[in-house]
Order: structure tokens, then C-alpha cells, then sequence
């Protein structure tokens, strides 16, 4: 390593000999980092540490010394790549990308093609012999850049005229671009520390229990192009399927394209067997990684790649969101497997997930004569019942008031999060299975269909319907539904095997329960958790009020209270084994 790179305080190059913390490097620049050490197919990076954005953040300016040291890493960059950044015959392009020390999908900024202006364009152009290409990458460029950090609204390139494009994307936005590429470097940084403090990455924090305090590193990385032909592409692999679990690879492929268009949900990718047929060579190469990093991770893996002219680059390997149904089919398999212990398998799974897995799904029979009112791809079990919303504004609203709603636009984005958080399905007019609407809806437990066409969005507004998440299917009118039971589902029925057996207090089905259980059922107080502790110390068992939540077992541990008695009994388990196991670990921290 380059002496000089390696004494940067703010900057830390990502190499095949060193694996820097991911609370300094974030989740992204960890797993590009991780992945070489695999000698996996990585384009080079390196990574603005998390210590850089909390002094952005404190000081409102980047920290002393960080452009300085942005020189030299440019510099280390452009001799690993062997290319020349915003200049030469060969043109180094970079994209730049957010990278929190935990997952936080779609909810920071990215920029890519920084380094493209119109002389490397013609120089692109040149190399790739391909004007169409380097014209599409100027423009994808100044289309994010506008949006991303000039923050304005993309005018439509109508005519080709780019130069007249460019200037209307800064009139609108009441600014220059950046002259250098330096520059843009530099602007694109701040907007991404800057999106820290976005107003749907609060929100997801806050939803998520996640540190406001944590900070994004910043990815910048080499660009390689899925869009030089019909011999690139770029998709998204999952080693098991995220949906049901199932032990086989599953995602998306789109050829001829770059990254951004399968995640954005305007194009509709095709499924990994059309990679297979167009590049079998990079597609067994795929497969094979998706081996090693399960194995090296012991976990799902969520791999974005690229190919360009027929060679794989790994982008971003990551554990996978996964639905509720394969989170329990995961974790009970990779026991068998042999990959992880039964404890492990506990923790995989939340209280939550079972929640969902239990709660109501459609009849038998229920939809015999019902008018199907749209049809899609579906994204994320459940079923989901309400009046369509086409905006999360208007979503957010009316559940607040106490309306139950299913937020239809024509593609969900980061800003649209308020609205899925409340809302009881969703459903898109365009993407596929790893579009925002899919990620983030499998992320919340929420049922969403995909991909169901133009106009569905109007056609469905106001109505009342039935979303079935599995099947992609929108009923008119809201339908009979069942709720499942714990001890039908073999692989639910194992993990209430084991968390009995890990649990720190018991608990009785209602069926069961002693005679001496305190009810606190009639009790308003008892309904809100924080209340719990005035009424339970000194009962030997608890059933109703709040006592069958995360917080009410919370509160029965403390008060050593020694069963709890509720239906269903596995998410009352896990939470006490996961209270337990924080308990725990506040004990050992304070002890060191």
C-alpha cells in the first residue's frame, strides 16, 4: 500500500490484505473489502470513514485535511484501475455511495458516473466504440447529480442537445455544476453525508431501533458498465430465496443495463435463468460466490453484480431482508445444515416475524366469485386489507385517524417510507422482486404485489380491496380471512421446541394456565407496558393487558414474575430470550 495512503487520518483504501472495522468503514465498504479478502472479482474502492461524517455533521464542512487526502486516494485509485480520472484516453468513472455500519436499504444517497464531462465522454465513446453508451452515461450522470446533489427536478431530454439539457438543469436548480471533477466529487460527498439527516433515513431509524449517532461512510469505487451490450448486464442474487427460504439461488438480471435500473423499479428485470442462457460462464461464477459468501457469512446472502463484456464484478455482498415465512425456513434449515446451533437460530427469527407468519390469511374458498381487481408479481407474504391511497402523505394521514389503507403508486421510493410504515399492503405498477416496493416490503413484514401495469394506480383508487401478498392478486372488497396456528407448521413447530428449551420463563397457552394467574384483562392501565411493573410484582403468572408484547415480557422478567399465559406462544418466547439475552450483555459490559 501507497505510504502516504495508508497514513491518511479520514480515508482507508479497501485491499486484498486488510479488513477495517465496520463501525469505521461501514456496511458497504466492509463487504467490498470482505469479498477481496475472498478473492472475489471486486472493481477497487476505497472508503470515507464514519469519523469524517460525525465531524461533517458537527462542523457543517468537511473535516481539515479530507481533500488533501481525497488527492492521494484518487491517485491510488486511478493506478489500481490503470485509468485516469475526468481526463485521458481512458477514463476513470467513480461512483460514490453511502454506507451506514448497519444495513439501511434505499434510505441514503448514491451518485454514479462522477468523472464523465464531455471530453471523457468523447474519449469513452472512442474506447468502447460505442457514441450511443457514453452519451447514456453522461446523461444517467447529470440526471443523479441534479437530483441527488443540486436537488432539483430533472427537465426531459427531448432533443439530444445535451449541452442545452445540462443548462436547464441548472437554471432549475438556481446553480452551477461543479467545474472539475474534483469538485463533483467533493459536492457529491457532502450531499451524501448530508443524507444522514434525511427525513426518510430518520424515519427508518427510528423505526428500526438504529443510532442516530452511528454515521455513513462513503463508498467511491471504480464503475464497471452493465450497459456496453448484450454481452452485460447487471442484477441482483440472493443465495436462498428471500420469499420462502427456499435453499436455491433466486433474483433478477437485466441485460444491456446499469445497477440502478432493477432497484428503481421502472424496468422489469427477467429472472437469473436468461442470465444463464446469455452468459453462462459469469452465471456459474455467480452461483459460486453466492457459495462462498453464504459460507464464509453463515448467512443469506443479498449479492448486487454487474458483468461487463462477459466479466462478473461483485458490487455489494450483504445478509439479506428477508419475508417472515424465510426467515423461519432459513434459520431452522441452516441448523440442519449444520451452519449455525439452535440459540443461533432464536436469534435469527423476531417476535415480530411469527407475528406476521400468525396473523390472518385469506379463506378457503373466500375468493370464489370475487372480482379480481389487478394482478402482479408477489413480493412479501401476508394478506392486506384497506381503502387504496396513491400517495403516503395522504396514507399516513388517514391511518393516523384509524383507517385502514394500502398505499398503490407506480413505484415506491426512500420517500415513500412514511406511508408504507402505516399502511396495511402495497402495491406498485412497475418493478420486479428486488425493486424498493419488494426490499422494504419483505423488510416490514408487509404484503406487496409488484409489476401489476399501467393505470393500475387509478383504476384501484378509493376502492376497498384485498391485497394477497403470495399470490399478486388485488380482490374488491375485503374477504374472509383465517389465522394460522402456531403447531401447524413443522418448521414453527421446531423453533417452539427450542425456544422452550432456551427461554427464561415459561409460557402456558391459555388452555394451560395455573390458577393462580393474575388477569389483567379489564384493567386500562395494564394496556400500556410502562404501567406493567405497578401490577405484577409479586404474581407468580400474568396473562392480558400488555403483558403478551415486547415490552410486557420485558417488564414480567424484571419482576421475575415466573410464566406468562397467551396465544400464540412462540413470539412471547423469542422476546423473552431476546430480553434475556440483552440483560445479559448490559452485565457483561459493565462488568469489564
Amino acid at each position: 500500500m501507497d505510504d502516504a495512503l495508508s497514513a491518511c487520518r479520514w480515508v482507508v483504501p479497501l485491499d486484498r490484505e486488510h479488513l477495517p472495522e465496520r463501525q469505521l468503514i461501514g456496511g458497504k465498504g466492509w463487504s467490498i473489502a470482505h469479498m477481496l479478502s475472498l478473492n472475489l472479482p471486486v472493481p477497487p474502492a476505497f472508503v470515507i470513514t464514519t469519523e469524517a461524517c460525525a465531524a461533517f455533521l458537527k462542523e457543517g464542512a468537511l473535516p481539515e485535511g479530507l481533500e488533501a487526502e481525497l488527492e492521494i486516494a484518487m491517485a491510488w485509485l486511478e493506478k489500481k484501475s490503470g485509468r485516469s480520472y475526468g481526463h485521458g484516453n481512458s477514463p476513470l468513472l467513480v461512483s460514490v455511495r453511502s454506507g451506514a455500519p448497519v444495513s439501511m436499504p434505499g434510505m441514503m444517497d448514491t451518485v454514479l458516473n462522477l468523472g464523465i464531462n464531455t471530453d471523457t465522454m468523447k474519449s469513452l465513446a472512442r474506447e468502447c466504440d460505442d457514441p450511443l453508451f457514453a452519451r447514456d452515461t453522461y446523461r444517467r450522470f447529470h440526471e443523479l447529480f441534479g437530483e441527488i446533489v443540486l436537488k432539483t427536478t430533472i427537465p426531459e431530454l427531448t432533443d439530444n442537445a445535451l449541452t442545452a439539457w445540462v443548462g436547464r438543469i441548472e437554471a432549475a436548480a438556481g446553480q452551477a455544476m461543479p467545474e472539475t471533477p474534483m469538485a463533483q466529487l467533493i459536492a457529491t460527498i457532502e450531499a451524501v453525508f448530508r443524507s444522514w439527516n434525511a427525513r426518510r433515513a430518520k424515519r427508518y431509524r427510528k423505526h428500526h431501533g438504529i443510532s442516530d449517532s452511528l454515521g455513513t461512510a462513503v463508498t467511491i469505487q471504480a464503475m464497471v458498465f452493465g450497459n456496453l451490450g448484450q454481452d452485460s448486464g447487471t442484477g441482483v442474487m440472493f443465495s436462498r430465496s428471500p420469499l420462502t427460504g427456499h435453499p436455491t439461488p433466486y433474483g433478477e438480471y437485466l441485460r444491456c443495463a446499469q445497477g440502478e435500473d432493477v432497484v428503481s423499479g421502472k424496468y422489469t428485470p427477467k429472472d437469473l435463468d436468461d442470465m444463464k442462457v446469455a452468459l453462462p460462464e459469469a452465471h456459474a461464477q455467480l452461483i459460486q460466490a453466492g457459495i462462498v459468501l453464504e459460507k464464509a457469512n453463515r448467512e443469506v446472502q443479498d449479492i448486487e453484480f454487474t458483468v461487463q463484456h462477459g466479466q462478473l464484478y461483485l458490487l455489494q455482498a450483504r445478509t439479506a431482508k428477508r419475508s417472515p415465512a424465510a426467515a423461519v425456513r432459513i434459520a431452522v434449515d441452516m441448523v440442519s445444515e449444520g451452519i449455525i446451533s439452535a440459540r443461533e437460530a432464536l436469534q435469527r427469527v423476531t417476535p415480530e416475524q411469527v407475528q406476521r407468519i400468525l396473523s390472518p390469511q385469506l379463506a378457503e374458498k373466500a375468493t370464489e366469485g370475487v372480482q379480481v381487481l389487478a394482478s402482479g408479481q408477489g413480493v412479501s407474504h401476508g394478506v392486506g386489507v384497506g381503502t387504496v391511497v396513491t400517495n403516503s402523505d395522504e396514507a399516513e394521514h388517514r391511518a393516523q385517524a384509524g383507517e385502514n389503507v394500502v398505499l398503490a403508486t407506480a413505484t415506491t421510493c426512500p420517500d415513500d417510507l412514511h406511508g408504507m410504515l402505516v399502511a396495511r399492503a402495497v402495491v406498485t405498477e412497475h418493478g420486479g422482486s428486488t425493486s424498493h416496493a419488494a426490499v422494504i416490503g419483505r423488510a416490514l413484514g408487509l404484503p406487496s404485489v409488484v409489476s401489476c401495469g399501467a393505470d393500475t394506480v387509478t383504476r384501484l383508487e378509493g376502492q376497498l380491496v384485498t391485497v394477497d401478498g403470495i399470490r399478486g392478486i388485488i380482490y374488491l372488497g375485503a374477504l374472509d380471512v383465517i389465522t394460522p396456528c402456531e403447531n401447524q407448521d413443522k418448521r414453527l413447530k421446531t423453533l417452539l421446541a427450542w425456544a422452550r428449551q432456551h427461554s427464561p420463563i415459561t409460557v402456558y397457552r391459555n388452555a394451560e394456565a395455573p390458577s393462580d394467574t393474575l388477569d389483567l384483562d379489564g384493567i386500562d392501565e395494564a394496556a400500556d407496558p410502562a404501567n406493567l411493573l405497578n401490577f405484577i410484582k409479586g404474581s407468580r403468572g400474568i396473562r392480558g393487558g400488555s403483558i403478551a408484547s415486547e415490552e410486557g415480557v420485558r417488564a414480567a422478567l424484571k419482576a421475575s414474575v415466573q410464566y406468562i399465559v397467551g396465544e400464540p406462544t412462540l413470539p412471547i418466547l423469542l422476546a423473552a430470550i431476546r430480553a434475556s439475552e440483552r440483560t445479559d450483555d448490559k452485565i457483561d459490559k459493565e462488568s469489564r
